[in-house]
């Protein structure tokens, strides 16, 4: 995986501060312990000081070297037995004053045996998420949230089932997504009228994909085959290669939403980049979700038979229903 300097140093600066945090807890614990129980002081300053004992044997090479361990191994272990009692008989736990780590693998670090530890991707992504779905204010946006009783319970006279319980099976079906994210079967089509829901469910999987450590990419069907264009015919290098960068993410981010899909001029060149999007995700095994108002006549006179075909192929549809929600808060 390549990294983009600019996020990963933000990335290690986020580590570095929750190392902080950390630090200033212990030292605040180890402080309040000192104040109660006098004695634990004296014991870490006599643990210290075998420290240092066993640190300058070491080095001299005495020829009593392996005794000299064997006694201060002893003497530890005792003095680490009347600690934790010490600990106990004043109500803490013994591991009250271990060392505090986020991540006890690379001990807040960062890096394990070399290599970028799973605790700092997740903060990289993270970044990237926040880098690549500028426009996605997830606000209050969560599955706990989202509010099954803004959609009408009365059966339609055709199907028999209620907005309220289409709006189920399809809350169901994106909380599913995002919880079981990448492990899915299917990408996902949202489709249904204006005002919804489509976008706030959008946020919602972004949102816990990320919590979970994913880079999810947000952006309109318009901003995101835009960023083709520019990367083809923009005469502004700074432009062209900005560009060019957002559409590598696109393409590799491990969550692609595409919202509005069919909102976007329709031309020659936007329907190339859907197509290569599309294309170079799933032959990827990357994951999309495209959100869209049209129904699939409409999909099938904007684009090709063999951008149809792949999302008819390879998107599982969650149908929305109900009325315009913006329009039900104002009215209330």
């Amino acid at each position: 995986m390549k990294y983009d300097g600019k996020l990963l140093a933000r990335a290690r600066d986020a580590i570095d501060a929750e190392r902080a945090r950390n630090t200033a807890e212990q030292d605040r614990r180890r402080e309040l312990v000192y104040l109660r129980i006098p004695e634990i002081e004296n014991i870490d300053q006599e643990m210290r000081r075998q420290m240092s004992e066993l640190i300058r044997l070491t080095l001299s090479r005495s020829s009593l070297l392996s005794d000299r361990i064997e006694e201060l191994k002893v003497r530890n272990l005792k003095l680490q037995t009347h600690r934790s009692n010490l600990l106990i008989q004043n109500g803490f736990s013994p591991e009250y004053l271990d060392p505090i780590y986020s991540c006890s693998l690379c001990k807040d670090t960062g890096y394990l045996d070399g290599q970028i530890c799973d605790c700092l991707k997740k903060r990289y992504n993270l970044e990237l998420t926040r880098e690549l779905s500028g426009m996605l204010h997830v606000g209050n946006a969560s599955f706990e949230n989202f509010d099954l009783s803004l959609y009408p319970n009365a059966p339609d006279p055709i199907t028999g089932r209620s907005s309220r319980q289409s709006m189920e099976a399809v809350y169901a079906g994106c909380l599913r997504f995002a919880q079981n994210f990448p492990d899915v079967s299917a990408n996902l089509l949202l489709r249904g009228p204006t005002g919804v829901g489509k976008t706030y469910l959008s946020a919602c999987i972004a949102r816990l994909v990320s919590e979970n450590g994913y880079s999810v990419c947000y952006d309109s069907a318009s901003s995101a085959l835009g960023a083709f264009e520019q990367q083809k015919f923009s005469r502004d290098p700074g432009e062209s290669a900005s560009a060019s960068m957002r559409v590598q993410r696109m393409l590799s981010c491990d969550l692609m939403i595409l919202d509005d899909l069919g909102t976007e001029m329709n031309t020659p060149m936007s329907v190339s980049a859907l197509y290569t999007l599309l294309n170079t995700r799933l032959n990827n095994g990357k994951r999309l979700i495209i959100s869209t108002n049209c129904p699939n006549e409409e999909l099938e006179n904007r684009y090709t038979s063999q951008i149809c075909s792949r999302i008819y192929g390879e998107f599982l549809e969650l149908p929305f229903s109900g009325e315009d929600i913006r329009l039900l808060k104002r009215n209330q």
